[in-house]
């Protein structure tokens, strides 16, 4: 097994401007406090008994499994919005389910969204669902921004 897995997670989300879209996304990462960070995308899965706690300082250089969307743009005035959405089971033995979205629009609206797809996740496995939990933001592009919500999943013992 390359990483272990994840006892824990947690959300974060950062917006930022960028002199090109890298650097927007980058600032964006550095801004949701995982900027020193490798991130490992993964499908959106949470592990059994997986539990939410407060963001955590990373090891810069660490893998660190996330799901996470994000969205940059060129477009001056334009309101660009990342979300992500986590759905847990009442069953604790079940995965729960992370869903991610990014778009053009508030906020409000993409984290709505977000949390609609999560849901039918969780039907989709005929799991009934205990709680869910989201994280979302905006930015208004001055000249090149970048949103990025984020689950993080991590192994409490790797930090303490």
């Amino acid at each position: 097994m390359i990483i272990k897995t994840p006892t824990h997670y947690f959300m974060v989300s950062g917006a930022s401007e960028g002199f090109t879209p890298l650097n927007a996304f980058d600032s964006a990462l550095l801004c949701a406090g995982i900027g020193d960070t490798n991130l490992v995308k993964m499908s959106s899965i949470v592990p059994p008994r997986c539990r939410l706690i407060s963001p955590v300082v990373l090891p810069p250089g660490s893998l660190v499994p996330t799901a996470y969307a994000s969205i940059t743009s060129d477009v001056p005035g334009e309101l660009i919005s990342s979300a992500v959405a986590v759905a847990l089971p009442k069953e604790p033995h079940y995965a729960g389910l992370i869903m991610e979205y990014s778009a053009r629009g508030s906020r409000a609206e993409i984290e709505e969204t977000v949390r609609q797809m999560a849901i039918e996740g969780m039907k989709l496995r005929m799991r009934e669902i205990k709680d869910i939990k989201s994280v979302a933001i905006e930015h208004r592009v001055q000249k090149v921004g970048a949103t990025f919500a984020a689950v993080v999943l991590w192994d409490r013992e790797e930090t303490g």
